[in-house]
Parts: structure tokens; sequence; C-alpha cells
């Protein structure tokens, strides 16, 4: 049975299996399909997921080692589509212990495990596959969670911060290149900080210990060349924005159409709030020339 294809005219659709790491967008998403009237169940990463957010739907909690009894439950529910969300760290390889299943599934990943991320999980999302399932992206359920283009709140950027996000962009189309982070501070037209491993939170805690005199910085988040937004699209929320605050930032810019916002009315009521700016990027605009594609 291809479990790939769309359910018949007429038949009810499988239930949504989403593989939840941590933050609340995993259980914003199951509210969202609920509503929707979708049945979901949600896989949660012990260490990862927040499973007080998890509660109130169905859900299990599993190791991220324990592939074989992940793909079990989800077919025992009934899954045929699934959808990757919310940060995982990987692993170290003594942290995994993988179950006979994982064993066979990390075989199978080969060399993909020894790159980037995103090689990482364009792979994952093709072995997930080849099991049977249809991998979905968020975004493509959380339309109002899709950043626009233009300003969010009262902030728009001036013409240094212009200048900042123009400089970040161009560091951004090397670092892509490199499967490396997502985001970078440049403050004054000098970068401060590059995003790896850590994550964003983390980097802008540097970013705090490293700023300089004069106006604050900016904050640049974008996906990666050819990402895989199915299983990575870059977010921001309110915890961004207070982590950009405490930087000495005076905003953050992103991807319009390729950025999820957590609560965007949070977002921009904390952005007033602030004095930051939070930005939707174009791509026939400060993005012209920005490759996204494979």
């Amino acid at each position: 049975m291809d479990r790939t294809t769309d359910p018949a005219e007429g038949q009810k659709p499988g239930r949504i299996g989403i593989l939840a790491g941590g933050g609340p967008l995993p259980a914003r998403l199951a509210a969202t399909l609920q509503a929707a009237g979708r049945e979901v169940f949600i896989i949660g990463f012990e260490g990862f997921a927040a499973p007080e957010l998890l509660q109130p739907f169905p859900h299990a909690l599993f190791r991220l080692g324990a592939a074989g009894s992940i793909l079990e439950a989800l077919r025992a529910q009934g899954c045929t589509e699934l959808v990757l969300l919310g940060p995982v760290r990987r692993p170290a390889w003594r942290e995994l212990r993988p179950d006979a299943m994982g064993a066979r599934l990390l075989a199978r990943l080969g060399k993909a495990m020894l790159g980037g991320d995103n090689k990482l999980l364009a792979a994952i999302v093709g072995l997930l596959e080849e099991e049977g399932f249809r991998v979905r992206g968020a975004h493509e359920f959380l339309g109002r969670e899709v950043a626009p283009a233009g300003a969010l709140g009262q902030h728009s950027p001036d013409a240094q911060a212009w200048q900042d996000i123009g400089r970040a962009v161009g560091v951004l189309e090397v670092t892509s290149r490199l499967d490396m982070g997502q985001a970078c501070v440049v403050q004054g037209g000098l970068v401060v900080a590059l995003e790896a491993l850590e994550g964003t939170d983390a980097m802008l805690a540097r970013a705090q210990a490293l700023r300089q005199p004069g106006p604050g910085g900016i904050l640049l988040k974008l996906p990666k060349k050819g990402q895989e937004l199915r299983a990575d699209m870059p977010a921001i929320g309110p915890a961004t924005l207070h982590h950009a605050a405490r930087a000495g930032l005076r905003g953050i810019a992103y991807a319009a159409g390729h950025t999820l916002i957590i609560d965007p009315p949070a977002c921009r009521m904390i952005a007033d709030q602030l004095g930051l700016f939070a930005c939707g990027l174009e791509s026939d605009g400060a993005l012209a020339g920005f490759d996204f594609s494979p």
C-alpha cells in the first residue's frame, strides 16, 4: 500500500503524526489541525518536547533512538502524514542508544550523519517517505504563522539597520553554502556572531557579551540554500525578541514566506513595547539574489 498518495475522494483523511521537538509550535500545530477537523497523534522526543504542552492531545513520549517503537506507534495510530516540528539538538552517538530498527535506519542514513543539519534532515525526510509516510511542512497548516513581508509592528529599520541587514545577507549567503546556522548578528557592518550548533538564543547570549559601542545591531535569520523546509523552517517568537533586546539589538529581519512566527500578535506587542523592529524581507528587495532553491 502506498501511503504517500492522497486519500481517495470521499475517504476520511488519515491521522497526522507530529514528531515534536522543543518549543510551543508542536502543540500549536496540533490545536490548529484539530480545529480544522483533523485527527492528530504526537510523538514527543524525551528531553526536548514539553510534556505539559502535549498533555491536551493524544501523544506518547519516546527517546530519540527508539525508531522502531516510534514507527510502530505511528502506524498503530493510523498516521499517514507526518510533520517534523520543534528544535532537537543533534545527540552524541553514545546518547542515541538506537534500537534494532534505529540501527538499521542509521545505517541507511549513511554519510548524511556526518554532514550538516540540512543534509541530515533532508535524508531523514527521504527515509520517512521510503517508510510509506507523506511528510508535510508545518507551514502548510500554520498559514497565519508564516511571516508576511514588511514590518510586523510600529518600528521599521533605519538606514544603518538596512546597511547591517545587507551585510548580514552577504554573510549568510556564504555560510548557507557550508550548511552552517541560519542566523547572524551584525552591528555597524561588523559581524558580531554567527549561529552554529548552539541555536539562535545561545548565539544571542554570546552577542550580548560582544556588543560594540554605538547603535545596536540586527539579527538576520534565513533558511539555508536548499533547506528542507518541511523539517526545519526558521522560526522566531517572543523569546527571540526578548533575547534580541537583552543583546542590545535594534531589530530582527527574516525571510517573508520562509519563516514561522510563533504567536504573531504577541510578537507584535512585544516588539512595540521593546522598541524593536521585526521585518519580513522579500526576495525582490533586500534578499534579491539570495538563493533558497535546492
